[in-house]
């Protein structure tokens, strides 16, 4: 494989490239019309125009994408995150194609695209599910006895959804018929496909997910888990590798239950198994992505292991090159998702021109992007513009290079989740790791952050003046009569 098309945009493809070119692998680079003059065109060692700036009329067109793959003579397709990324139908039209794709098997992204074929694929490997069931259910009152049985509150969810789409927590059973309806009417809109499925609410969890490679040859191996549990509308912001609370034997027990979920849909390249983890360290299956996660570098820090690169060896039909008793855990890492949305309004979009863009540099501070000062920001594709990872020798240590990188972004022009991330990493739950799902609602607001700056400035304000006492204490000490030193000298 000496060429490959990276079928995505911003700073996943650039990420992509980085890994090709680190192995002598030429790249292309597809483009939409606002795309034109982006970093990862030029990055690309070539570069091909898709469409028109909508993601449907650009990076979506399957057509145009295989295309411009069969016109270079790209010998492999990358679909980075996102767009085309978990679509069994571009999967197969690649591979028909005779072009390899890079990522998994059209079935497994097939599979475990469906809440509920998920669900039946893994249930004879012993995985803890949460309670509820596994089927689609359209009878109301069915799904209240039901929820009856399981108890309340109850989650409904959509087989085919992701991002919080068709999901909706009950309380009891008269909220049930109408939240059911939001929940089907959400997920056809979302997904065109209504069908849901109730599980028991898990009041406090903390998300936690298992990094997973396997080649063609039965090779499964974890890579260890990552904390995602901050998050906001239910997409992440933060997270974090490894988790603050998992034990040793909990850590070895999810890493088996993940490396079973990839056996159970015949899995190749690298995925993540999504677990809930309850208050009293019980988890359970959630689902599995099947592709590269925006949060990979954490995993990638932690153990020094080049996720894409791995990705690409295994659609050449490399082995694993290394065993589940090579790998470990060394250090801590951290991410942040810089999104284009005003943290302190709601996380509303903010659609505008990189006026400043001053990346944070340093020991322990990686930065992955896409973009450059004074471009704009297009209202057409995913808001988020960066992502921010900083490792050290320990969490305390990762945490404190983070606050110090997040000082140094400077970002004008739009507003971003920066504010939100100094209020994550300077909060007392974070910090000592007691924190779940529920960290947004319950600590933050535009107000309880505006009081932690004041705080923190006022803090910073004192320190300064006793700095000063003490350095003024000194000097008078050294230019006092009675001091031999200053009189001699």
């Amino acid at each position: 494989m000496k060429k490959i098309l990276i079928a995505n945009r911003g700073e996943i493809a650039i990420r992509v490239m980085k890994s090709a070119r680190k192995m002598g692998i030429k790249t292309v680079a597809v483009y939409s019309d606002v795309d034109r003059n982006a970093p990862h065109v030029r990055y690309a060692d070539e570069a091909v125009l898709v469409g028109p700036s909508p993601s449907s009329q650009s990076y979506l067109v399957m057509k145009n994408i295989l295309k411009a793959a069969k016109d270079t003579g790209a010998e492999g397709i990358h679909p980075g995150y996102g767009f085309l990324s978990e679509n069994a139908i571009f999967a197969n039209m690649v591979t028909d194609a005779g072009i390899k794709f890079i990522g998994p098997k059209p079935y497994a992204i097939e599979v475990m695209g469906s809440k509920l074929a998920a669900k039946d694929a893994v249930k004879d490997y012993d995985i803890p599910m949460v309670p509820g069931i596994d089927e689609a259910i359209e009878d109301v009152q069915k799904a209240i006895k039901i929820a009856e049985d399981i108890g309340f509150p109850i989650l409904i969810k959509a087989s085919a959804g992701g991002g919080g789409k068709g999901m909706r927590i009950v309380n009891n059973s008269e909220e049930l018929p109408e939240q059911m309806a939001r929940a089907i009417s959400e997920a056809k809109s979302a997904f065109g496909d209504g069908s849901i499925f109730i599980e028991k609410y898990v009041s406090s969890p903390r998300h936690i997910e298992i990094q997973v490679l396997a080649d063609s040859h039965g090779n499964v191996v974890h890579l260890f888990e990552r904390d995602c549990s901050i998050q906001r509308r239910h997409q992440k912001v933060v997270e974090e590798a490894p988790s603050a609370v998992l034990t040793q034997k909990l850590r070895m027990e999810m890493g088996e239950a993940a490396v079973k979920v990839a056996k159970a849909c015949d899995y190749e390249g690298a995925g993540t198994v999504e677990f809930l983890l309850d208050e009293n360290l019980n988890f359970y299956f959630l689902e599995m992505n099947t592709r590269l996660q925006v949060e990979h570098p954490v995993s990638e820090k932690i153990t020094g292991v080049d996720l894409v690169e791995q990705q690409i060896k295994v659609a050449r039909g490399e082995k694993l090159s290394f065993t589940q008793q090579d790998l470990s855990i060394t250090g801590h890492a951290m991410e942040l998702r810089i999104y284009a949305e005003d943290s302190l309004n709601g996380f509303l979009p903010s659609i505008g021109t990189l006026e400043k863009y001053r990346r944070p540099e340093g020991e322990g501070i990686r930065l992955d992007d896409g973009y450059e000062e004074g471009m704009d920001i297009p209202i057409f594709y995913d808001p988020m513009i960066a992502k921010l990872i900083t490792y050290g020798t320990s969490r305390e240590d990762a945490i404190e290079k983070m606050k110090n990188a997040i000082s140094q972004f400077r970002i004008k022009g739009i507003e971003t989740t920066l504010p939100f991330g100094e209020f994550v990493f300077g909060h007392e739950a974070f910090v000592s790791g007691n924190f779940d799902t529920h960290f947004v609602k319950n600590y933050f607001s535009p107000e309880t952050f505006h009081d932690s700056s004041a705080n923190e400035r006022k803090i910073a304000a004192v320190i300064a003046v006793k700095n000063y006492e003490l350095e003024v204490g000194k000097a008078s000490a050294i230019n006092h009569p009675s001091n031999k030193w200053s009189t001699n000298r």
